[in-house]
């Protein structure tokens, strides 16, 4: 009997590998626009240059100021069809009014500030960090990638639309906030807000996000393109203990630092749990047509395999992060002098939500795993709840699918859940499609550059960001 039903079992994992035919809609291939590389790096390189930090006491301003008038330099044709408005400090808001005024509008967003330099790190740097060289195929410095390529490949984009003598379908949005690095209260919420007011409603909103990657999918020799549907939340407990404060000599049998210290070790060995559901599953199912040898057959069959599978996500923290809940603490708070024991003792702990999971719900695990220790557990005020997760059968999903495989036949689109946080939050309030997609190559060596030294943006990777959304404007015409 046991090895009739290894036998059943084995028939049907064949079964449903077999039927699983390519999520990938045929598209037929159209060159990309001609662009001179050249003249956009040089202009992207100018935008770099500019040390747009964002800070309390506003001490970049006039980095900011710059680039607003370097933008309306470079982009003569745009800024003549395009209305300009600022909110906050230096976010801006361009309209372009489409053909049709009933038509949905759309939007597309990117931000122009950038992180600071980590202090003791500007020697590692190949280039200097705001230099905007140009070198060896790429645009070096802090921005290059997040985001200053993203916004000035919207812009290159639009004024070839705008000097063709195009005119969009519908009323288009480019939202540039100045803080998202922040969390976008000065600039993304005070546009999104306006929206609002002015009763918009946006037929989807496209900002910053996942890419088209290299080798980071097991078993999918294609470049991949995950488009991010969702992002995490973001929340951070404060855990505190009180202790005899006094001299080390006579020390208590729990000190305020050891009962901390002990909270943050039982928080992290108790994460919430894992799931195998939602983007990731719709992720692994876009993904496995197209996954060679016995892979294929493990992510055919999450039925069954999912344990298996799990168990192995969990072993890297990139994957990890896509199925649960994450915690890890930040920040530890306590004593002054090595010889005296302090009061308090406090320790900073930071969640990323899994949609589906919500504040509340965390900090009563937490409160739980707690349990008998004398912790005190309270809510920073800094909270996004995770976003709302735009299905993949949205039209605008299907409309960057088609826009990627028409100038990149061979990649693989599918939708994926973003860990970090963009100014795309914001929107939810004006539209209930928000995809996070930024349409550049990457492998997992350069995901170090991300935020960190030598960050970088080939010249190849430029012009296809700006190919595909001169592409995806002309596509947004059948949506």
């Amino acid at each position: 009997m046991a090895l009739i039903a290894l036998l059943l079992l084995l028939a049907a994992m064949a079964w449903h590998t077999w039927r699983l035919a390519s999520l990938q809609k045929p598209v037929a291939p159209k060159p990309g626009s001609t662009v001179d590389a050249q003249a956009v790096a040089q202009r992207l390189s100018a935008a770099v240059q500019q040390a747009t930090i964002w800070t309390a006491e506003d001490q970049h301003a006039a980095a900011f100021e710059a680039l607003h008038a370097h933008l309306q330099k470079s982009f003569p044709a745009a800024h003549a069809v395009l209305q300009r408005q600022a909110f906050g400090r230096h976010a801006l808001l361009y309209t372009w009014p489409g053909r049709d005024p009933k038509a949905p509008p759309i939007a597309l967003l990117a931000h122009q500030d950038v992180v600071p330099i980590a202090p003791g790190t500007e020697k590692d740097w190949e280039e200097a960090p705001f230099s905007g060289k140009v070198k060896a195929g790429f645009v070096w410095g802090r921005g290059a990638w997040d985001d200053k390529g993203n916004l000035m490949a919207i812009m290159e984009a639009v004024e070839m639309l705008a000097k063709a003598g195009f005119q969009p379908r519908q009323t288009l949005y480019l939202a540039f906030g100045a803080d998202e690095e922040v969390g976008g209260e000065d600039g993304a919420k005070f546009i999104a807000s306006w929206l609002a007011q002015q009763h918009i409603k946006l037929r989807f909103a496209l900002d910053e996000g996942l890419l088209i990657t290299h080798g980071m999918v097991p078993g999918v020799r294609k470049p991949v393109a995950l488009i991010g549907m969702a992002e995490k939340g973001y929340m951070t407990l404060k855990l505190s203990a009180h202790g005899q404060p006094g001299h080390t000599s006579m020390p208590p049998m729990r000190s305020a630092i050891g009962m901390v210290g002990e909270a943050v070790a039982q928080v992290e060995a108790h994460p919430m749990p894992a799931r195998l559901t939602g983007l990731p599953t719709e992720m692994f199912e876009a993904v496995a047509p197209e996954v060679d040898g016995p892979m294929r057959w493990i992510l055919s069959n999450l039925w069954l395999t999912s344990p298996l599978v799990i168990h192995e996500l969990e072993k890297a923290p990139s994957a990890n992060a896509m199925l649960r809940t994450t915690a890890v603490a930040t920040v530890f708070q306590a004593g002054e002098r090595e010889n005296v024991l302090p009061g308090v003792a406090s320790a900073l702990v930071n969640f990323r939500l899994l949609p589906g999971d919500s504040s509340e719900q965390v900090q009563a695990h937490v409160q739980q795993v707690l349990k008998g220790l004398d912790v005190q557990v309270s809510l920073q005020p800094q909270l996004a709840q995770a976003s709302p997760v735009t299905p993949s059968s949205d039209p605008a999903y299907r409309l960057l699918a088609q826009t990627l495989r028409e100038l990149q036949p061979d990649v693989v689109v599918a939708p994926g859940l973003l860990m970090g946080g963009t100014d795309a939050r914001h929107y939810a309030q004006v539209s209930e499609a928000l995809l996070r997609f930024t349409p550049m190559h990457a492998a997992q060596a350069d995901l170090s550059r991300f935020h960190g030294s030598n960050e970088r943006i080939s010249l190849d990777n430029y012009v296809g960001m700006i190919q595909f959304y001169e592409r995806l404007l002309r596509n947004a015409e059948t949506l």
